[in-house]
C-alpha cells in the first residue's frame, strides 16, 4: 500500500470557487490584471486574450494532514496538497479555486513531505478510502478540526482584494457566492450526468461524474465556468428583482440598469475554454435549469425597457416649429 505511483489516476476530486466583483470602480486592462494577479516570483502569470480575456494566478500549494469530513461520521485521513489559483475575467469578475484529487490507492502510514510533493493538489488517505462517504461528506460542508478548502479558497481572495492597485470603490454591490463541487469518472459505456442544487448564503452544489478517460483535474476549469455564470445570472436577477415595471422614474431605473450593461452582461460566454469533452455536463445544466435561457430573458427585459425609456424621452421633448 505504501508504493503508490505518481501515476495512479484519481477517483475523486473536490474543491470550491468563490466568485465575487473585484473591489475597484474600472475593469482593470491586461496590464494591470497581470500585476494584481503577479502573486509568485518563480511563476508567470497566465494570459488568454480569445473569446474574452482571462488572467490567471500561478498555482499555490497548501500543504494539509487531517481528517476529510464524511458522511457516515468515520474517520478518513488525507495527507498531501490543495492547488489553489485565482482567476481574472476581463479585469472585472475574481475567483479563486481550490480543489485537490484522491487516489484509490492509499498509504498504511504517514509519508514524509517529500511523497506528497511530488504529488501536487493530491491528498493520499492513510488507510482504505471511503470514496462515497467522502464525497458526500465534502458536498455537505466543512467541519470543526477537518479539512476545509472554502477557507484556503477565500484567503486567496483576501489577498487579491487588499492589492494596492485596488480602490475599493465597486459600481455596484454584488453577493458572492461559493460552488462546492465533486467529480467522479464514469465506468466504460456509462453516461456522464450532472447534480446541481442551489442553498442559502449564496451556496451551490455540483456533483458531476464525468465522461470515461476525462481527467479528473478537468473538472475545476469547468467549475469555474459555471460558478462565473452562475454568479452573473444571480447578479443580474437580484438587480432586477426591485425593478419596476412601467415606472416613470427614468433616473432610478438607468441607475439600475447601467452598471449592468456597463460591467456584465459582456461577460455572458459560457464553455468558451471547455474541452468538448465536458460540454455534456454544461448541457445537463442548460436543460435544467435552463441558465441561458433566464439569461437572455434577462437581457431582453433590460433591453426593453431602455427602449420604452428613450421613447417616452422622445415624445416629452417639445417640437420646434
Amino acid at each position: 500500500m505504501s508504493g503508490l505511483a505518481v501515476s495512479d489516476p484519481p477517483v475523486l476530486a473536490c474543491g470550491e470557487v468563490r466568485t465575487c466583483l473585484l473591489p475597484t470602480r474600472e475593469a482593470l486592462d491586461e496590464r494591470a490584471a497581470v500585476r494584481v494577479l503577479d502573486l509568485r516570483a518563480d511563476e508567470r502569470v497566465r494570459v488568454s486574450q480569445r473569446p474574452n480575456r482571462l488572467v490567471v494566478s500561478p498555482d499555490f500549494l497548501t500543504g494539509v494532514d487531517c481528517g476529510l469530513p464524511t458522511s457516515t461520521g468515520a474517520r478518513v485521513r488525507g495527507v498531501g496538497t490543495v492547488t489553489t489559483r485565482a482567476v481574472l475575467v476581463e479585469g472585472r469578475v475574481l475567483q479563486s479555486t481550490s480543489s485537490f484529487s484522491i487516489p484509490a490507492s492509499g498509504t498504511d502510514r504517514r509519508q514524509a513531505w517529500g511523497y506528497y510533493l511530488a504529488r501536487p493538489g493530491s491528498l493520499v488517505v492513510v488507510g482504505r478510502l471511503l470514496e462515497r462517504p467522502v464525497a458526500e461528506g465534502f458536498l455537505g460542508g466543512p467541519r470543526p478540526g477537518l479539512l476545509d478548502v472554502g477557507s484556503i479558497a477565500e484567503s486567496m481572495l483576501a489577498r487579491v482584494s487588499r492589492h494596492r492597485l485596488l480602490d475599493h470603490d465597486a459600481p455596484l454591490n454584488a453577493a458572492d457566492t461559493t460552488l462546492r463541487w465533486t467529480a467522479t469518472p464514469t465506468a466504460a459505456g456509462e453516461e456522464p450526468s450532472s447534480r446541481f442544487t442551489m442553498a442559502e448564503d449564496g451556496l451551490r452544489t455540483l456533483r458531476l461524474r464525468l465522461p470515461h478517460g476525462t481527467p479528473l483535474v478537468a473538472a475545476a476549469g469547468l467549475c469555474e465556468d459555471l460558478a462565473l455564470h452562475d454568479w452573473l445570472l444571480t447578479t443580474v436577477a437580484d438587480k432586477l428583482d426591485g425593478l419596476r415595471a412601467g415606472s416613470g422614474d427614468v433616473r432610478s431605473m438607468v441607475r439600475v440598469v447601467r452598471p449592468l450593461v456597463d460591467h456584465l452582461l459582456h461577460l455572458w460566454m459560457p464553455r468558451a475554454r471547455l474541452d468538448t469533452a465536458l460540454h455534456t455536463p454544461w448541457n445537463h445544466l442548460e436543460e435544467t435549469p435552463g441558465y441561458s435561457r433566464q439569461w437572455n430573458a434577462l437581457t431582453r427585459r433590460i433591453r426593453d425597457q431602455l427602449a420604452l425609456h428613450a421613447i417616452q424621452l422622445l415624445q416629452e421633448v417639445p417640437t420646434v416649429r
